[in-house]
């Protein structure tokens, strides 16, 4: 661990010394995610009580790493904590709960990661046991059981839920180093869609761009490597001055007959139409740069291509 990361997180800790007290978290799963927040809390100060897991080893790894007790029931681990993370698989999630409420849960917080899941669709009859329900989920990809934990700080978290402690996680999950935000239950899967987009249908324009190099001689390798730069350099004009500042290229400039080859080249009606979906799209964009540029010759081939 670096210097300065273990500088900072001593800062975190102190500040949270107190909230370490109160807060004590437990954890019914032990993937990634558990592993990754279960430490996140840890090293930031905050009491994870352990772990259960149905395989006792991934929750006596989980529970090793964070320095904290592996549970051999869900029951021992509810008793001592505030707060139970469902860190399974977003199928589970509602499959766990139903175990749960058997028990005795009341007063409990029970909280999941999903991005697209709502604490009511979690957890449709949470108010006739006591207990409350939230979703915390982190916008990062959680890659590494080990090492993610360290990066969670710049992250960005999503809460939902309506019990009294949700402005509590929000200055919690703040106070550990996360920019946080409260969205209502209608807003949830715009919220995912908007992550799935700029994450996952991003490899899908990169794969499109891809297989056109390929498809004119590049080898995968050499297609990468050119279009790295380009890629890298226009991600960060996009993030720093956002998408119409960095929006450069023939739709923008209205090169119609750019746009008409672009159109033509394409050896697949799916990967025409995706093109030109996203170009009206784009359009829209290019408009808000150029406010006084006639579009409607792009608007019109756009519609007919």
């Amino acid at each position: 661990m670096n210097r300065k990361y273990s500088a900072r997180r001593q800062n975190i800790v102190s500040s949270n010394k107190k909230a370490g007290d109160k807060m004590k978290i437990g954890f019914i799963g032990a993937g990634k995610v558990g592993f990754s927040l279960g430490r996140f809390f840890a090293t930031g100060g905050i009491h994870v009580t352990g772990f259960y897991s149905r395989r006792k080893e991934s929750a006596k790894e989980a529970a090793a790493f964070c320095d904290a007790k592996m549970y051999d029931t869900p029951e021992e681990m509810i008793q001592e904590s505030d707060a139970i993370f469902l860190t399974v698989p977003d199928g589970s999630i509602s499959s766990v709960y139903n175990e749960l409420k058997q028990l005795e849960i009341s007063n409990k917080q029970i909280c999941h990661c999903s991005g697209v899941m709502t604490v009511r669709e979690a957890f449709p009859d949470i108010s006739s046991t006591g207990a409350y329900g939230y979703s915390i989920h982190p916008l990062f990809p959680i890659n590494s059981k080990y090492h993610t934990y360290r990066e969670l700080t710049d992250a960005f978290f999503c809460l939902e839920g309506e019990g009294p402690h949700l402005v509590k996680w929000k200055e919690l999950l703040e106070s550990l180093g996360p920019t946080v935000k409260i969205i209502t239950d209608e807003g949830k899967i715009r919220y995912h869609a908007a992550c799935a987009i700029a994450s996952n249908l991003m490899c899908a324009l990169m794969q499109e761009s891809l297989d056109l190099l390929i498809g004119c001689g590049f080898s995968r390798e050499l297609a990468l490597s050119a279009l790295t730069p380009l890629v890298r350099s226009n991600l960060e004009h996009i993030l720093q001055e956002g998408p119409a500042a960095a929006l450069t290229g023939p739709l923008e400039r209205g090169d119609i007959s750019t746009v008409e080859k672009h159109l033509a080249c394409f050896q697949t009606e799916t990967d025409r139409e995706m093109y030109r979906l996203l170009s009206q799209k784009l359009l829209q964009t290019a408009q808000e740069k150029n406010p006084k540029r006639d579009y409607r010759s792009m608007e019109e081939l756009l519609r007919k291509a």
